[in-house]
């Protein structure tokens, strides 16, 4: 129950933002427009900069959990032995 509650949460915040999270920086992406349209290849590594700096907080947030799971269920096992 408490998993659904927090998953209903997230969706109620993130979908009011959805819409600016596909927007782009419009010097950027004419940039990289142009830039691809001359034969360049610019805009693959302007795209592969933003994933990179999209997937690093959550990467950090997924190290630092499993860390902090890891310790609890040490934790737990120690209580029950």
């Amino acid at each position: 129950m408490k998993a659904k509650t927090l998953i209903i949460l997230f969706v109620l915040l993130i979908v009011p933002f959805g819409i600016e999270l596909l927007a782009q920086c419009p010097m950027c992406r004419m940039a990289a427009e142009s830039n691809l349209d001359n034969g360049g290849t610019e805009g693959r590594g302007l795209n592969t900069g933003i994933l990179y700096l999209f997937s690093m907080p959550y990467l950090i947030a997924g190290i630092l959990g499993f860390i902090w799971w890891r310790n609890r269920v040490k934790d737990v096992d120690e209580l029950l032995d």
